[in-house]
């Protein structure tokens, strides 16, 4: 699965794994409007055997196959509904 990542404008180390290439329309207004904006960097092959730093790629892969997004908080920092 590919996958795009982007960083946070607003908010120190949130980044948001995206299914599609831009479409920040997948994301909730009120979360958009807290992260400010995005800018891409990284693009990705979320494949089974991939690992990732601060998040489970199965549930990643998970949440953008049902809702076509990623969010990535540090542990400290968790907005509430955040997954990851």
């Amino acid at each position: 699965m590919k996958c795009f990542v982007y960083r946070s404008t607003q908010r120190s180390d949130a980044y948001v794994f995206l299914r599609e290439r831009d479409a920040f329309g997948l994301l909730p207004a009120e979360l958009s409007a807290r992260l400010g904006a995005l800018l891409l960097v990284l693009e990705l092959d979320l494949s089974a055997e991939r690992t990732l730093a601060r998040a489970d790629p199965a549930v990643v892969r998970r949440n953008l196959a049902d809702q076509g997004f990623h969010l990535q908080l540090p542990p400290a920092d968790r907005m509430p509904g955040s997954t990851g």
